[in-house]
């Protein structure tokens, strides 16, 4: 059984949908969807620097593009499960049908602008915390305000929170923890300080027309498998200021049987943490095109077309 997934912000690096255009007709699908949300995605794919793709109203809109862009590069493709980190769990309502791509892609252009909108209020950040056990480090968090915003399985734990509490958690790690390395990220995302969002993201989204999934979709939330539209694009608006549940996920993955997943553009972070959570299961990361027929072997063994 095939599991696709998509990567959440941070997955971006400089020049990283160069290849991907080379490919029939990418330029001018990514030109249309440029078009439809009013932002330049080729150059930012292509020519920005990573000050500027670390932009968050840039970075959500750039990875559900490079997502889609290369899912479709592999053809039609049935995945038994599909689920995306964060921002992409657009990426993947688009591949369960719950969303076409413009409609995709719009959503995520308004989520980027709120999200950014909400991170200018109060200067916060977000902290990967290395090593340590979640049923000691979360409650340190939480004694010091923090959000354990990303639980992400294997071990990674992101905190989230105001500069201030970063700063005491540098000053007070959490037992077992190594080292605390800040992210290059705008703000707290996935915690109360991104509240602002969630009403800007349920404006935008109370235009769209969802289908059910036609493929199990597995959400952040909980790690569930979703059945409605409605309670999909339900779920993708809260989301923004509630914790990811990636270790969850992952669990969900197993009891549904996953015998295989293949991370779409820019993969690697998620196939990472599914080597530990998941072993035995097979996994590939679409970099570059160049990665596409080792993926497309493995779905022909795994996945149905």
């Amino acid at each position: 059984m095939l599991v696709l997934v998509a990567p959440g912000q941070g997955a971006q690096t400089p020049g990283f949908l160069t290849p991907w255009l080379e490919l029939p007709g990418a330029a001018d699908r990514v030109a249309a969807w440029s078009d439809a949300i009013g932002l330049d995605l080729a150059h930012y794919g292509t020519a920005a620097d990573a000050d500027a793709i670390r932009d968050t109203a840039v970075a959500q809109p750039l990875l559900v593009a490079a997502g889609l862009l290369s899912a479709a590069a592999l053809g039609d493709v049935r995945p038994g499960a599909v689920a995306g980190h964060s921002v992409g769990e657009i990426t993947a309502a688009a591949f369960a049908g719950v969303l076409d791509d413009t409609a995709a892609l719009t959503l995520v252009r308004r989520r980027g602008l709120a999200m950014a909108d909400a991170a200018a209020i109060t200067k916060t950040g977000m902290s990967a915390l290395l090593g340590g056990d979640p049923a000691t480090t979360v409650p340190h968090l939480e004694k010091l305000g923090l959000t354990p915003a990303n639980v992400n399985g294997a071990g990674q734990i992101v905190a989230a929170g105001t500069l201030e509490q970063l700063a005491a958690l540098e000053a007070d790690k959490p037992e077992g923890v190594r080292r605390v390395v800040a992210l290059k990220v705008a703000g707290a995302f996935h915690t109360e300080h991104m509240a602002p969002a969630v009403a800007a993201l349920a404006e935008a989204a109370a235009g769209l027309t969802p289908a059910d999934p036609s493929v199990p979709y597995v959400s952040n939330r909980d790690g569930r498998t979703v059945a409605t539209g409605a309670e999909v694009v339900e779920r993708l608006v809260g989301q923004v200021a509630n914790p990811v549940r990636w270790d969850l996920c992952m669990e969900t993955f197993g009891s549904l049987g996953a015998s295989a997943l293949v991370e779409v553009c820019p993969g690697g972070t998620l196939t990472g943490l599914a080597k530990r959570a998941l072993p035995g299961v097979p996994t590939l990361a679409l970099k570059t095109p160049d990665d596409l027929d080792a993926a497309r072997a493995l779905i022909a063994e795994h996945g149905a077309a």
